[in-house]
């Protein structure tokens, strides 16, 4: 009977031993997806603000001539202009404030998604999130690209109306009669008192039409052009910060060349306040304007795209570097 009694306790103090393990291992294991989750949403951040303060002169231009395509020239025509009438702060970085608030919000988001569904994906795949291949990034870059829309189009919103006001109150305006600048949160309290909260997610479908495909070819451009340009014998994370700058430009050029028709629909209805489904709009501009008009604003978006998403990339895998190496 003594014999028993020893064996069970014997059994019991491993199995408390195993148990007690195991929730120590998923401690550790809930500690580090935290840990992980947190250095992405600041990495990604500081990674949105460095994208806005090299991109938003020419991201301006780019929403004045898809709203307004009869008014320019080109590229080079609406930026002069633009500089000439606005100026830089006014002008050239109209709607900075919004845009950054914009991509910290949907850049921290994007990025903590995203590590979160590679780590999904992994598991899914049996893999290990290093060893992903284009597909399985992309479909990680995909899904991350739905929770970050629902932050980015109110303040996407306001950012373009804040590009096009000029454009969009010379319609109406008497002689004699000036531009009446608003800033970012007069803008917002108008659309509030006006059309509500809804007012501020319009353009939410074509925002989300935009995003999630476009970031399946954004993520897996991004690190396909990074797998391609790894040393033998090097990992991805080893390839310095030129190659990095690379597949970051790589990326952003794969994203844009791709969605930009429906970026044109999106900055019309939240530029114009139209009620109208993304399909009508898309068919609209196609039937009186042409094909030629889904694509107005391409040229200066993909000029800028090169420096901004490079230096998206540099600033995250930078300060992702940085804060595991402070945290570890």
């Amino acid at each position: 009977m003594e014999k028993v009694y020893s064996r069970a306790k014997k059994n019991s103090s491993k199995i408390c031993f195993v148990v007690d393990s195991a929730a120590m291992v998923n401690d550790e294991h809930a500690k580090d997806n935290f840990k992980d989750a947190a250095i992405d949403f600041i990495a990604g951040s500081l990674g949105g603000v460095a994208m806005v303060l090299v991109g938003q002169p020419l991201d301006t231009v780019k929403v004045k001539m898809q709203t307004f395509p009869a008014l320019y020239q080109g590229m080079a025509h609406c930026f002069q202009q633009t500089l000439k009438k606005e100026g830089i702060a006014r002008g050239l970085y109209a709607g900075t404030v919004p845009s950054i608030i914009a991509n910290v919000a949907e850049n921290s988001v994007l990025f903590t998604g995203y590590g979160a569904c590679q780590k999904i994906v992994a598991n899914i795949t049996s893999q290990r999130t290093e060893d992903l291949g284009i597909v399985a990034n992309g479909t990680a870059g995909f899904f991350a690209a739905f929770f970050s829309s629902f932050t980015l189009c109110p303040t996407e919103l306001i950012k373009c109306q804040l590009q096009a006001m000029r454009e969009m109150q010379m319609r109406s305006l008497e002689p004699g009669q000036n531009v009446v600048k608003l800033g970012p949160y007069s803008l917002t309290q108008k659309i509030i008192q006006q059309e509500g909260i809804p007012g501020l997610f319009r353009g939410l479908t074509s925002t989300l039409a935009r995003e999630m495909p476009g970031y399946f070819f954004f993520f897996g451009g991004y690190e396909g052009t990074r797998e391609l340009l790894t040393p033998p014998g090097k990992t991805k994370d080893e390839i310095g910060p030129f190659r990095t700058m690379i597949a970051g430009a790589v990326g952003g050029m794969i994203f844009w060349t791709i969605i930009f028709p429906v970026d044109v629909v999106k900055s019309r209805i939240q530029v114009e306040g139209l009620r109208d489904s993304m399909t009508s709009v898309l068919l609209r501009i196609f039937r009186q304007e042409g094909i030629t008009a889904l694509y107005n604003g391409l040229q200066p978006t993909l000029v800028r795209t090169i420096p901004a998403t490079a230096a998206l990339f540099l600033v995250y895998e930078t300060s992702k570097k940085m804060l595991h190496s402070l945290l570890s």
